[in-house]
Order: structure tokens, then C-alpha cells, then sequence
């Protein structure tokens, strides 16, 4: 089987209100019909798009995607420490390998109290069309995929930012392992739980 790029790409491009980007930030209303809408959108992409990387013979069991209950607390401000040389960062994939991607900075924000970082990244090479924000957190292998979640981050010209943990997704190595896709790096592996976004994936 060859293993194929994780697809990031596509379904951000087809759903781009999977982007959270800067302040100020909906109403609580606002927030939960947006949310409520995305995840829509996300299923009829999987269940649907030829694009889907979940094979057809197994939608059945493994849609409708199994999500948190939308919680407008994970939604906080966040505020992009830039890195002026972007290094280089080597993260580990699903199958083992190695992908090279350019640390773009370090969002900085408080999450129910608790000061926390993660770290941002774009493909090495690429132009910052988009961040990458890999992460881990106490409830992976648990209520969550063991590899970890992702969030996709539009950028802003003000270093400022919306962090929304409800829009947090399974990478596609999830559904279907001939996906090949970066895993958090240790920087991005969170000592906090996060109950908000995509759940583990039916078996």
C-alpha cells in the first residue's frame, strides 16, 4: 500500500471554516451555529467528496464523525510569538518517516485558567498560506485519537489569534492508514485535557 500525503490541504480548502484566525471572537451563539455548520460540512466531504480519504466501504461505520459537545470556553485569544529564522523542525510521521517543517513562531494563550504554548508550522519550503498546529493532549489514547489532533490557524497581519479547540480534527491516518501524517511534537504535547473538538474514530 502507498502511503499518500495526509490531505490537509484539500479539506481545509473545501472547508475553511476550519480556520480560526484573529479577535475579536463571535457570540456564544454565533460560535455554536458556526461550529455546528463545519461539522455538517465535514461529514458530507467524508461521506461524499472523492476526495474523502475514508474508502467507501467503511463510511458506514465509521460516520457520523464522534465529536465533544460544542463548548464555547475552549474558544481563547492568542497571541503569535514570531520566529525571525523559522527553523527547521524534523517532526515523526504515522508510517515512521520523517517530515521537515518550518517553525513559524509559538501561539501563546490561557486555557481555563492554565498558561499554555504550542508551537506553529508550515512545510519547509512553503509560504505561510496557512499554520499548522499539530498537538497531543491528556485525553489522547483515551477519548481521543493516540496520535493526536490538529488545528489549522489562518494568518492575521496583527500576530493575534482565535484558538478554537472545538474545530481540533482527527488527521486522516486516522480513517485510513495508507495516510502518511506528521505527529505533535514534543513541544505540542499539551498536560491538560482537552474535551472539545473530534473524539477517537469508531473502530
Amino acid at each position: 500500500m502507498t502511503n499518500r500525503p495526509c490531505g490537509l490541504g484539500v479539506l481545509t480548502l473545501v472547508l475553511c471554516g476550519a480556520c480560526t484566525s484573529g479577535p475579536p471572537p463571535p457570540d456564544e451563539t454565533t460560535q455554536v451555529n458556526d461550529i455546528t455548520a463545519h461539522r455538517a460540512a465535514v461529514e458530507r466531504f467524508l461521506r461524499e467528496d472523492k476526495d474523502s480519504p475514508i474508502p467507501p466501504e467503511r463510511r458506514s461505520a465509521l460516520l457520523p464523525l464522534p465529536y465533544f459537545p460544542v463548548d464555547p470556553s475552549y474558544g481563547v485569544p492568542a497571541q503569535l510569538q514570531v520566529s525571525d529564522d523559522r527553523p527547521v523542525r524534523p517532526l515523526a510521521t504515522s508510517t515512521g518517516t520523517i517530515a521537515r517543517y518550518q517553525r513559524v513562531g509559538v501561539l501563546e494563550f490561557s486555557l481555563h485558567g492554565e498558561k499554555l504554548t504550542l508551537d506553529a508550522f508550515v512545510p519547509e519550503g512553503q509560504p505561510i498560506n496557512q499554520l499548522f498546529v499539530p498537538f497531543n493532549d491528556l485525553t489522547s489514547g483515551q477519548e481521543t485519537y493516540s496520535a493526536g489532533r490538529y488545528l489549522d490557524l489562518k494568518p492575521t497581519a496583527t500576530s493575534l489569534y482565535t484558538i478554537d479547540f472545538n474545530y481540533a480534527y482527527n488527521p486522516y491516518c486516522a480513517y485510513n492508514r495508507s495516510y502518511e501524517c506528521p505527529l505533535p511534537p514534543p513541544a505540542n504535547r499539551m498536560k491538560v485535557a482537552i474535551r472539545a473538538g473530534e473524539k477517537v474514530p469508531a473502530s
